[in-house]
């Protein structure tokens, strides 16, 4: 799930998450409020991450991950902040609200699409590694 009040940034992540894995679905949503109330609904399905921008109307970012950590069912959910900021303040407060990662979110497109490239291997891997039973000896 991408929450950024950005047509034009929701776009261009649609644009590159379709040509870097078209099997990956992105629901986009324009703000924390709305997010919140998809992810709240009784039947919603959970992504496996969210992408979520900091400077929106309304509900920030930060506003957002707050509430989501505060939620018992949402907790656990994976959230990297995705921003143009790359203030030092930013990236700390998002990390005190336990965010799960943060990337600078570059303004020319082919960067960018290496950055989501870069973002869906890791989470791939991500997501097998965590359902991968354990084992010990």
């Amino acid at each position: 799930m991408l929450v950024d009040d950005s047509f034009m940034d929701r776009e261009l992540a649609r644009e590159a998450f379709a040509l870097m894995d078209p099997d990956t679905t992105l629901m986009a949503v324009e703000s924390g409020s709305a997010a919140l109330a998809l992810l709240n609904a009784p039947a919603a399905v959970l992504p496996d991450v969210v992408l979520l921008d900091i400077n929106m109307p309304g509900m920030n970012g930060f506003d957002v991950l707050q509430a989501l950590k505060q939620q018992p069912r949402l907790h656990l959910l994976p959230v990297v902040m995705l921003s143009t900021s790359s203030s030092e303040h930013d990236i700390t407060h998002a990390y005190s609200l336990h965010a799960s990662g943060y990337i600078v979110k570059s303004v020319a497109f082919q960067p960018f699409i290496d950055q989501v490239d870069t973002f869906l291997a890791f989470w791939k891997q991500a997501l097998l590694t965590a359902s991968a039973p354990l084992v010990f000896p």
